[in-house]
């Protein structure tokens, strides 16, 4: 099935095709620089801290060791890996 009038030219159709393509082409670049200038800049700056409501509460000697003892388990050990 062939294209009516001036559109069944091969170049015609060439012409279209190449500007889907390039259409594509700087879709993409675009996007692709816009993730990254977003993750560049997301690196960049520091993570905000958040306020925890426990943070105003003080904690009791044994709460303290119990989160002491946790923490100890989840630094890493001598080979890197958590203990």
């Amino acid at each position: 099935m062939s294209l009516p009038g001036q559109f069944s030219d091969p170049r015609v159709i060439t012409l279209f095709g190449l500007l889907a393509v390039s259409t594509v082409v700087w879709v993409s670049l675009g996007l692709r620089a816009r993730a990254r200038d977003r993750r560049d800049r997301a690196a960049r700056t520091p993570l905000e801290r958040v306020w925890h409501p426990q943070e105003s509460i003080a904690l009791t000697p044994a709460e303290e060791h119990a989160f002491g003892q946790v923490v100890s388990r989840l630094s890493p050990g001598s080979a890197g890996r958590l203990r």
